[in-house]
């Protein structure tokens, strides 16, 4: 029977006795990220997430994960934009046998000592892309197995954060993360440069380093170094871009290098020009697409939200069993890929995707809806934040009408966690004499969520305003390639704000014909 009233201090799993020490250190306190051997609270209960290297899972992992979220969840999963999975609204404890059945899975690291680290990053196409450079999922591999095989690691920052991109068109090297490898081809040989997050709230940084594909022993390095100069038993552990900007970067390289076999490169002599880090359109992977493998496709699939009922993904395991190699990918844009499905299968995979109330069109204005939990699921939000992107998204799709997504990100507050980046159109959530209500932010910018448009805005005025704002785009972009970014970055705030407040009855008949 399950164990009931959770609490941090969930059983130590029947785990073996030299992963208990770990254990318990994890549940300490030191570490207020969710996991599957420990539970956050959250405003809509206990969460819990599971870590899924690579964001790779198979049927069996599906049909298991589908089980956990309705027997002690809310009936769903969400994908979060580290491709990991999260079980919300826990109400009792998850039965040890259980969740030692999720380790067998290898839902959950064999070493639970460590597997408060954050989720590996890679390209959701990789092996897949016909573009990319060198397949990193065996880089994933390896590097999951090092850090279970090695205690001290559990030493880290829970929030140390490792991204592998192989070079194909679907990116992730523009993700927040600590570290980031990018691969590139050097007169026919593959290397990769090493990127380090030393800005907060910003992509890792080009330092000129570049080495053969020997990530592994690089990355160790990397690790052992920062835990070197921090205090492993803090509950507070620096990020490692304090270490590395306390050290200075240089000297930290130094004290990397010392440990390694062989020498870094610095890049200036093989090549004369710093390549900046390549920006993933949020929605490439959406849709049907061929893969490298002669003959085969793969299926991107829109998560409302990042959100799937358990008896879609169950039904979705089943598919990718049928039709492909049994194997889903989450992506960090919260969708997923359904791969490896012969050209004369599509259309009929297609087919179930949209029996199963989900779509892969890349029209779909869902496709690159961002909203964190919003006050449902977080005491911090001022809004709801996820009914709101919904019903936005619900309004939009009959009166616009777009060939590419407009990013729109809801956040319930400042910390901004569902998505680290600037996006199209960014809605804050304020509280104004306890009304709910959004300030307006467009476009790149050096600011956190770019420029400020408006202010307080109700959520009964919002559609109308983003409807007008769309439709003023679609008129007056230089042409059907410029993105919503691109056009609002032509202008002042103050010209925008001129365009954005035309009558609309201006606009009506006129963005049809801009289509």
């Amino acid at each position: 029977m399950p164990t009931q009233g959770v609490s941090r201090r969930h059983n130590n799993y029947l785990l073996s006795a030299s992963h208990r020490e770990g254990v318990r250190t994890l549940l300490s306190g030191f570490t207020a990220c969710p996991g599957l051997f420990y539970a956050t609270s959250a405003q809509d209960g206990i969460l819990s997430r599971l870590r899924i290297p690579g964001g790779i899972i198979n049927s069996k992992q599906c049909q298991a994960i589908a089980e956990i979220a309705n027997l002690y969840g809310g009936g769903y999963v969400d994908v979060t934009n580290r491709a990991n999975l999260q079980i919300r609204e826990l109400s009792q404890g998850i039965n040890n046998e259980v969740l030692k059945q999720l380790q067998d899975l290898r839902l959950g690291s064999r070493n639970s000592a460590v597997d408060h680290i954050r989720n590996i990053m890679i390209s959701p196409t990789a092996g897949i892309d016909p573009d990319e450079l060198i397949d990193t999922r065996p880089l994933v591999q390896s590097w999951d197995d090092y850090i279970a095989a090695h205690s001290e690691l559990s030493g880290l920052s829970a929030k140390f954060s490792v991204c592998f991109d192989g070079g194909g068109k679907v990116s992730v090297s523009d993700r927040l993360n600590d570290i980031l490898f990018t691969s590139e081809l050097i007169e026919t040989k593959v290397y990769f440069r090493l990127h380090l997050g030393i800005i907060k709230e910003k992509p890792p940084i080009d330092i000129g380093i570049l080495f053969l594909p020997q990530c592994l022993s690089v990355l160790a390095a990397l690790a052992h170094v920062y835990l070197n100069h921090i205090d492993i038993n803090s509950k507070r552990k620096p990020r490692l871009r304090e270490v590395v900007n306390s050290l200075g970067w240089e000297n930290y390289i130094q004290q990397v290098e010392q440990r390694l076999t062989f020498s870094l490169i610095r890049c200036e002599k093989l090549i004369k020009k710093l390549f900046p880090v390549k920006k993933s359109e949020c929605f490439w992977h959406i849709g049907i697409h061929p893969q490298r493998q002669q003959g085969l496709f793969y299926i991107g699939v829109i998560l409302p939200l990042g959100r799937l009922e358990s008896r879609q993904l169950r039904r979705l395991g089943d598919l990718a069993e049928k039709y492909g190699s049994g194997t889903i990918r989450l992506t960090p844009w919260q969708n997923l890929l359904i791969t490896d499905i012969p050209h004369e299968w599509v259309v009929e995979v297609q087919n179930e995707i949209a029996d199963l109330g989900l779509d892969s069109a890349v029209t779909n204005f869902q496709s690159a809806l961002v909203a964190c939990s919003g006050k449902r699921g977080c005491a911090a939000s001022a809004t709801d934040t996820k009914g709101d992107a919904l019903a936005l998204a619900d309004y939009l799709e009959t009166r616009v009408k777009l060939k590419r997504p407009i990013n729109i990100h809801f956040s319930g507050c400042e910390k901004s966690c569902a998505q680290h980046h600037n996006s199209d159109i960014t809605l804050l959530g304020v509280s104004d004499r306890n009304i709910e209500s959004y300030h307006v932010y467009v476009g790149d910018s050096h600011e956190k969520f770019g420029r400020e448009i408006y202010q307080y805005v109700s959520f009964a005025e919002l559609p109308a305003l983003i409807e007008q704002m769309l439709k003023v785009y679609k008129i007056h972009r230089l042409n059907q390639d410029e993105t919503f970014a691109e056009f609002v970055n032509r202008y002042g705030t103050t010209q925008l704000k001129e365009l954005f407040s035309q009558p609309s009855e201006i606009y009506q008949g006129l963005s049809a014909v801009c289509n």
